[in-house]
């Protein structure tokens, strides 16, 4: 049967279909990297905004969070956005708004202010990741899906990787302010780029050949919009609900990392500003090289033999093992090269189960599912994100140090891991109505 499929997908291949796949995953992959980059401008210059408007560490905390909670609760109402209105439209004016609301952000003048811009940053960055499931799904065939997914997955920690020294360079050539503002005008002439060139399936005239080499060995294959109905009810699956709990813990010591990187290496391990512009970004380097070979291994299981779903549950559990494992050891390195070692494989390896996370949902729900489950994977995902920056500032104002806040990211990553062994079981058919 696997020979089959993979006959059918290079015979309706065709020239245009991988024109089509290659500008998606570059307008995917540089979205998603500034996607990244707008997020980490307030983690760079965390200390320069603390001291220019007067907002104390535990405050940090808060307006590093203030991003995440809007993006997590934006999470449940645009994966049905996506999945009625398209790709096209819903990133186009999620990458547009989101541009405005970071270039807004160099011109804010307190903590209330700043949390507006970062709220409607949040807000503006919610389709990114599910419309990019939804994009996979749509152009290329099941058996390529895992590949593409860790291709656009990288952009998260290239995005992280060209960040910190980019914008440490921006910040220190002109200030803080402007640092905010050219990145959002950056990202405003890329919304233009993505409406003018990317295209969904209905607004191509697709051949026979085409069509089947996009839906040849799918389970799911109904394109129509969902309904409120059906999209509550992929809430009665524990499918839904394992994807939730494993990526809650891939996101939550993700986000511990982003959001306070830069500071702990200044402060807990007495690194200059200028030494962290350079050093910090090593971590993101083999993040992105985690969900490229995160990708590559799924599609790599399933032509071994393992069912899709099968093949990333044990590659999410595993790397959540991984990276609580590591993250414990980073607490107990003496020295700075160890730790960075084990924090730069600890986002190898988050990567590596983040890919496998948005892997799965391709294969997990149906096809006019796909960015609905993805944005509920990733509101799981992202109440973790939400919580780690916050919790994350209150334990280091109290304790004066980040071990305990390690050691708290360790054990909830190691939960997810059950919570995904345990749960994730089955596919998803529309038109199921019962936990399974």
């Amino acid at each position: 049967m696997a020979k089959s499929v993979n006959a059918g997908s290079v015979q309706g291949r065709s020239a245009r279909i991988i024109s089509i796949q290659r500008w998606s995953i570059v307008l995917l992959v540089v979205g998603g990297a500034l996607n990244y980059v707008d997020r980490a401008t307030l983690s760079v210059a965390n200390k320069l905004i603390q001291d220019d408007l007067g907002i104390p560490v535990d405050r940090m905390g808060l307006l590093l969070s203030a991003f995440l909670w809007a993006y997590a609760f934006a999470q449940l109402p645009v994966g049905g956005l996506i999945d009625r209105f398209g790709p096209r439209r819903m990133l186009g004016l999620g990458l547009f708004s989101w541009s405005v609301a970071q270039a807004a952000g160099g011109f804010v003048t307190n903590f209330g202010s700043f949390v507006a811009a970062r709220v409607a940053l949040g807000i503006g960055e919610a389709p990114l990741f599910p419309g990019g499931a939804r994009v996979v799904r749509d152009w290329f065939g099941i058996n390529e899906r895992g590949f593409a997914t860790g291709l656009c997955q990288s952009a998260s920690s290239l995005g992280n990787f060209i960040a910190i020294p980019l914008l440490t360079f921006l910040m220190l050539s002109l200030n803080w302010r402007w640092m905010f503002i050219i990145v959002g005008v950056f990202g405003v002439g890329l919304a233009v780029i993505w409406w003018l060139v990317h295209r969904d399936p209905a607004e191509v005239e697709l051949t026979a050949e085409e069509k089947r080499y996009l839906t040849e060995g799918d389970e799911n294959t109904a394109t129509r919009p969902p309904t409120f109905a059906e999209w509550r009810q992929l809430f009665a699956h524990r499918t839904t609900w394992g994807m939730i709990a494993g990526f809650f813990g891939t996101i939550y010591t993700l986000w511990l990392y982003t959001g306070w990187l830069p500071y702990y290496l200044e402060h807990e391990r007495h690194m200059s500003i200028a030494k962290v512009g350079v050093v910090a970004a090593i971590p993101y380097f083999f993040g992105c090289v985690g969900a490229v070979a995160g990708g590559w291994l799924c599609d790599l299981l399933t032509r071994r033999g393992w069912t899709p779903m099968g093949g990333r549950k044990v590659l999410m559990a595993s790397s959540l093992c991984g990276i609580s494992v590591c993250t414990t050891a980073v607490v107990f390195a003496e020295s700075n090269e160890l730790a960075l070692a084990l924090i730069s494989l600890s986002l190898f390896l988050i990567y590596i189960a983040s890919a496998a996370a948005w892997a799965t949902v391709p294969v997990a729900a149906p096809g006019h599912f796909t960015a609905s489950l993805g944005s509920i994977q990733n509101f799981g995902g992202y109440l973790g994100g939400a919580l780690a920056p916050a919790v994350t500032g209150f334990i280091v104002a109290r304790t004066g140090s980040f071990s305990q806040a390690l050691l708290l990211s360790a054990a909830i990553s190691l939960a997810g891991a059950a919570a995904y062994l345990l749960l994730v079981n089955r596919t998803i058919h529309s038109g199921e109505n019962r936990a399974g």
